[in-house]
């Protein structure tokens, strides 16, 4: 994406091509040394399993800045484990896998629960916060960057200029969102995010008028990327949502809590490609269509807590407008795929944005339904105040399952 144009109060941090990845090393290297960086992977087991994170490991064994990884594993039991101990292994920098359904761990989720402070459902984002509570327990890290592991594309600059803006002392950024062209076999990929939160977006805009919340998520190239990187002082305020939402939640928190101006997105891709979510237009417990409900659940509940007021007439007039914008868009889509050499199967498109458009009804009739559900877990502040030697019981079940499973 090599150009230099700059949208608004969220800055925009370019590849121009004027600087090699050896050139961000180095500088890494020598910022690292008193801003220590950490990098946390949630990992389901089945990932180590795939094509992906054996080349993302190849990646990662040569960057020489990072201090610690570490790694947040799900759905594995001992044996498994004790795979994933070997698997990761080869990483020449300190690591810890945390397995989150050992005993250990379980023993601590279950003092959580006591407190009802245990997030309420398993996921991605019940990993990343435990990771986050391990990483802010040892009080060691000064940034910490998050990036998945099914990435088939992965390259260590994407992890160099992530976590660049907020490593660098001079620069005012405390959070850093990674964004990307989704480009893979020769289509146009990222539906979610084309098709769903972007014309969404101008359709709140159009239907509820000027809101500051919109125009801030309007800035983002690629508001649903999952590579974002943090400066470690404002992990503890943070709210991390349980559900699909989280990508848009953490911009969300983002919002709450810091200056646009200490926001940045940063072009670390020139190609992006991971795992594809199915449409599961039959099943809206899984696939893009839970994906959609949780997305637009997570907006509309933000936008309440702002005082926007909801009812089922204006999210009929946000659906209708929705879809219009959404099947002009598909025509933009489609030009720039053709004039790319790339295809896009215009049919499928508009069905993705039926499907959204029902969605975006759903979603409000269950906000409607339920306006107090709170997915988002407690932030590790609350946890700290309710049970003061919580995070201490983290580190030492994770080091004594590190000693018992070696």
């Amino acid at each position: 994406m090599a150009d230099f144009h700059q949208s608004g109060s969220v800055a925009t941090l370019h590849n121009l091509r004027t600087s090699s990845v050896d050139d961000l090393n180095r500088e890494l290297a020598s910022m690292s040394a008193t801003r220590p960086i950490t990098l946390i992977l949630p990992s389901l087991f089945s990932e180590l399993e795939g094509d992906a994170l054996p080349a993302i490991l190849d990646h990662l064994s040569n960057v020489p800045y990072l201090h610690r990884i570490v790694i947040g594993l799900d759905r594995a039991d001992e044996a498994q484990f004790r795979h994933a101990k070997s698997f990761f292994s080869r990483l020449p920098q300190d690591h810890v896998v945390l397995w989150n359904d050992g005993p250990r761990l379980q023993a601590v989720d279950k003092r959580l629960k006591e407190l009802e402070l245990s997030p309420s459902e398993p996921g991605k984002g019940r990993n990343v916060w435990f990771c986050m509570g391990y990483v802010l327990a040892r009080a060691d890290t000064a940034v910490v960057a998050v990036h998945d592991c099914d990435v088939l594309t992965y390259d260590s600059e994407m992890l160099a200029r992530l976590v660049y803006p907020v490593a660098n002392p001079n620069f005012p950024y405390q959070m850093s969102k990674g964004f990307y062209p989704r480009v893979a076999d020769g289509k146009l990929n990222g539906r979610a995010s084309r098709l769903l939160v972007s014309p969404l977006l101008q359709a709140m805009k159009r239907v509820l008028g000027p809101r500051d919340y919109l125009d801030f998520l309007s800035e983002f190239r690629y508001p649903l990327a999952g590579e974002f990187a943090m400066r470690t002082s404002i992990l503890p305020d943070m709210r991390i949502p349980s559900d699909w939402g989280l990508e848009i939640g953490l911009l969300s928190e983002a919002w709450r809590n810091l200056s646009p101006r200490s926001v940045c997105q940063v072009d670390i891709s020139d190609r992006y490609d991971h795992k594809h979510q199915t449409l599961s237009a039959d099943d809206a417990s899984t696939g893009l269509s839970r994906m959609s409900v949780d997305i637009c659940k997570a907006i509309y509940r933000k936008l309440a807590a702002d005082g926007t007021v909801f009812s089922e007439e204006i999210f009929r007039s946000i659906k209708a407008t929705y879809f219009r914008t959404a099947l002009d868009m598909i025509e933009t889509y489609y030009n720039d795929a053709k004039m790319n050499g790339l295809h896009v199967d215009r049919h499928t498109e508009e069905a993705t944005v039926e499907l959204f458009a029902a969605n975006i009804m759903k979603s409000g009739a269950v906000f409607l339904d339920n306006p107090m559900e709170t997915p988002f877990i407690p932030n590790w502040s609350r946890v700290h105040a309710a049970d003061p030697d919580i995070m201490r019981a983290m580190v030492e079940g994770v080091a004594a399952d590190h000693e018992q499973y070696a």
